[in-house]
């Protein structure tokens, strides 16, 4: 598998850990404890795989970043957090910074 491929699942794995984090009301509820520590796991595995031909730098930003991204979109669209002019350009920021990464790499 492309190792591109490899850093996008570890980032929706990145996502779908801290929104668990977010939904185990503070180590609470089990579940979501459970499921946090599973989705961390493949988050990193995928992340390790991506490393056969992505610098390790760039993996990493990529990988922050879709997970930085993927739950601020969320946050935004269902759990009525702000969708202020200045955050959506701070992350369209992110986005073109990761794009740079990608045409660099």
């Amino acid at each position: 598998m492309n190792s591109w491929i490899y850093l996008i699942v570890a980032g929706l794995f990145e996502m779908a850990w801290v929104l668990a984090l977010n939904f185990s009301d503070n180590f609470t509820n089990y579940l979501f404890v459970f499921l946090t520590a599973i989705f961390m796991i493949l988050s990193l595995i995928f992340l390790s795989l991506s490393f056969k031909t992505i610098p390790m730098g760039t993996a990493y930003a990529c990988w922050t970043a879709i997970g930085a991204v993927g739950v601020i979109v969320f946050g935004i669209l269902f759990l009525e957090e702000s969708a202020n002019l200045f955050r959506i350009f701070c992350i369209g920021l992110i986005i073109a910074g990761v794009m740079g990464l990608k045409l660099t790499s």
